[in-house]
C-alpha cells in the first residue's frame, strides 16, 4: 500500500542529493503514482483477498524480489541484526506490518480516495510526535498548519456533513485509516530515534521482513476462517500489482529519488499520491470525486504549506 517507503529514507545518513533534479522528481512522482495504485488495487480486490493476507503476501513477495539486490550487503545486515534486531523488529512490524494491515482493513469500509487523502495526514502527525518525543522545534505556524490539515481530515471523514460531525457518526473505515496514520507516525519517529546505521535498501529489506513476521499470524487466522474461499482473478491481480509494481519497484524508485533529491525533497512529493489515488480510483473503480474530498485535500495541502514555508527558528544550543 502506502507509504511504506519512507523507511528507506532513514538509513545511514544518505540524505545528500546527487544528480539531476528533473530526473529525481520524475522518478519520485512515478513512485508515488505507484503508491496511489496500491490503494486502488487493494480496493479492487478487497472482496476476494483478505486484508492481512494481502499485507503478508505483498511484503513477502517484495522482500523476495529485493533480496538479490542486497545480497552483497549480507555481512553488514547480519552485523546490524546482531546488535539492533529487537528495535528493527518492533519498528518494522509497527510501520510496515500493522499500519498496512489496518489500511487494507479500512478499504473494506471506505473508498480508496478517502484512504489516500486521510493517510496524507501522517507526515503532520509525525512532526507533532517528533516535537513531543524528540524535542524537534515547533512554532505557532506549525500548530496552525496542523490544525488546518486536521480540519481537512475531519471534512473528508464526515463527508462535509455537519449532522454527521455533531452525531459523531464517523465511518469505521476512515477511523481505521486515522489509526493507521498514527501507527505510521510512531514508526517514522521511531526510525529517527533509532538512527539505524545501515544503508537504505538493506535496512528496508530488514524492515520488510519484520512486517512479514508481524502480519503472518493475521494471514493464518484468515486462512483458518476460510476468508480465502472466494479468492479469484481480482484478488490475484490486486496482489500482483501491490507486491511488484506497487511494492518492490516502487521501493527502488523511491530510493533512487532520495539519492538524487535528498530525503526531504523526495519525501515532500508524498502529497501527490492523494491526487494520483483519486484519479486512478475514478478511472478504474468508478469512484466519484466529491466536493468534500477536494476541500479536505486542499485543507491538508494548505496546512502542509503553512508548516513547510513558515518554519520556526532553530533553538540555539547554549555553549558548554
Amino acid at each position: 500500500m502506502v507509504a511504506h517507503i519512507w523507511p528507506s529514507a532513514h538509513g545511514a545518513a544518505q540524505d545528500k542529493a546527487d544528480g539531476d533534479d528533473a530526473l529525481g522528481y520524475a522518478v519520485g512522482l512515478t513512485a508515488w503514482f505507484l503508491v496511489g495504485g496500491v490503494y486502488v488495487a487493494a480496493k479492487f480486490g478487497v472482496e476476494e483477498m483478505p486484508p492481512w493476507s494481502m499485507c503478508f503476501f505483498r511484503l513477502l513477495i517484495a522482500t523476495l524480489v529485493l533480496l538479490p539486490l542486497v545480497w552483497k550487503d549480507r555481512k553488514a545486515m547480519a552485523a546490524f541484526l546482531r546488535q539492533r534486531w529487537l528495535a528493527a523488529l518492533v519498528i518494522g512490524a509497527l510501520g510496515l506490518g500493522f499500519t498496512q494491515g489496518l489500511i487494507y482493513t479500512a478499504l473494506t469500509f471506505t473508498s480508496a480516495t478517502n484512504t489516500g487523502i486521510i493517510f496524507s495526514f501522517a507526515p503532520i502527525l509525525t512532526m507533532i510526535l517528533a516535537g513531543i518525543l524528540l524535542r524537534e522545534p515547533l512554532g505557532l505556524w506549525q500548530y496552525l498548519g496542523s490544525a488546518v490539515a486536521f480540519l481537512g481530515i475531519v471534512v473528508t471523514a464526515v463527508e462535509g456533513s455537519i449532522s454527521v460531525l455533531l452525531g459523531l457518526d464517523f465511518g469505521a473505515g476512515d477511523l481505521l485509516v486515522v489509526v493507521g496514520a498514527v501507527f505510521f507516525s510512531i514508526y517514522t519517529v521511531g526510525l529517527r530515534w533509532a538512527k539505524f546505521d545501515l544503508d537504505r535498501l538493506p535496512l528496508l529489506v530488514i524492515l520488510l521482513v519484520a512486517g512479514v513476521i508481524a502480519t503472518f499470524p493475521g494471514a493464518v487466522i484468515e486462512f483458518a476462517r476460510g476468508d480465502h474461499d472466494n479468492l479469484a482473478f481480482k484478488g490475484y491481480v490486486a496482489l500482483a500489482y501491490a507486491a511488484i509494481p506497487g511494492g518492490a519497484l516502487m521501493y527502488l524508485l523511491y530510493n533512487w529519488s532520495v539519492g538524487i533529491l535528498g530525503a526531504s525533497r523526495a519525501g515532500a512529493l508524498l502529497y501527490s499520491q492523494m491526487v494520483f489515488t483519486a484519479i486512478l480510483a475514478w478511472a478504474i473503480l468508478g469512484e466519484a470525486i466529491h466536493w468534500y474530498q477536494v476541500a479536505g485535500a486542499a485543507l491538508i495541502i494548505g496546512g502542509v504549506l503553512l508548516i513547510a514555508i513558515l518554519k520556526p527558528n532553530p533553538v540555539p544550543i547554549p555553549a558548554k
